[in-house]
């Protein structure tokens, strides 16, 4: 496994801390934000709170992957996440810490990762891992940026219609395999290759269980791996909380459960109460 990654002048080491992964959905229907930071102004100070908490990475996303979202036009998904990004790449007194944070795309979009990329973005977040875009893998390899791949079935309008697996993280396992040989192939680089298992996406709520219990097994693909459980429904439903924004402590728990699986990044919402949890868990689990 290539054992680090070095984006905006930030070493990523994998392996020796959890990285923390900061979600800014600039979304009118996100399952837990949708709506609060749709505007540039408020999308921008969110942003800069999110680093000034310990933020190691902004992902930001003009697309909804929610189960039932509909897919956002293309212009439209540009027009939301574009003029954010060259906000914060702006002078320091427009972006202030933010001018240099690593900023993550998050898109299944060839058209809307060159555009977030030419606009001062440095790593691609795919949830489809570049399944749903032809030209995505070949469009990353020319512009030369990391590449997130998620595993994924049918699309978020569809995909908890398709739960049903012979073997779950066999299956997870193989289709990440071929996807990252898949991008090699394109001629991305295998050290800007990071995988996620896709929790809540396909998933059911005892699966995402088992994906959690069974990461090491996704970590021997040899790439570095990404984990996303801020929030999501199987944790509401674990806490009888239908609420997202008040699911903090099991999002915790859940990211505890990743850090020992040898997870190296955690996408989260909530970025201060997750950056303590990396500091105690990174203490158990990566002390030896």
């Amino acid at each position: 496994m290539n054992h680090s990654l070095s984006l905006r002048g930030r070493l990523f080491e994998w392996g020796q801390r959890t990285y923390l992964m900061g979600i800014l959905n600039v979304t009118p229907d996100s399952f837990s934000d949708g709506g609060q930071f749709d505007r540039p102004e408020t999308a921008i100070a969110h942003a800069q709170h999110l680093v000034q908490l310990g933020a190691d990475i902004l992902d930001i996303g003009g697309q909804s992957t929610r189960p039932q979202a509909e897919e956002v036009p293309l212009t439209e998904e540009i027009q939301r996440v574009v003029p954010v990004i060259q906000a914060l790449r702006s002078a320091a007194e427009t972006a202030g810490s933010c001018s240099e944070i690593p900023i993550s795309v998050d898109t299944t979009k060839a058209v809307v990762a060159k555009a977030a990329i030419a606009a001062g973005a440095d790593l691609v977040n795919d949830i489809s891992g570049a399944t749903f875009d032809p030209d995505m893998l070949s469009t990353v390899a020319e512009l030369k940026v990391p590449i997130v791949l998620m595993h994924l079935r049918g699309t978020p309008k569809t995909m908890q219609q398709l739960t049903n697996y012979a073997d779950l993280i066999g299956e997870i396992y193989e289709f990440l395999a071929q996807r990252s040989e898949a991008a090699i192939a394109a001629g991305i680089s295998a050290d800007r290759i990071i995988l996620d298992p896709g929790i809540g996406f396909a998933k059911t709520f005892a699966q995402n269980l088992e994906i959690l219990q069974q990461l090491p097994r996704l970590r021997s693909l040899g790439f570095p791996l990404l984990v996303g459980t801020s929030r999501k429904s199987f944790i509401g439903h674990l806490l009888n909380q239908p609420d997202p924004q008040q699911r903090v402590f099991g999002t915790a728990a859940t990211c505890c459960a990743a850090i020992a699986g040898k997870a190296d990044i955690l996408r989260v919402h909530d970025v201060a109460e997750m950056r303590e949890v990396c500091r105690v868990a990174d203490a158990i689990w990566r002390s030896s």
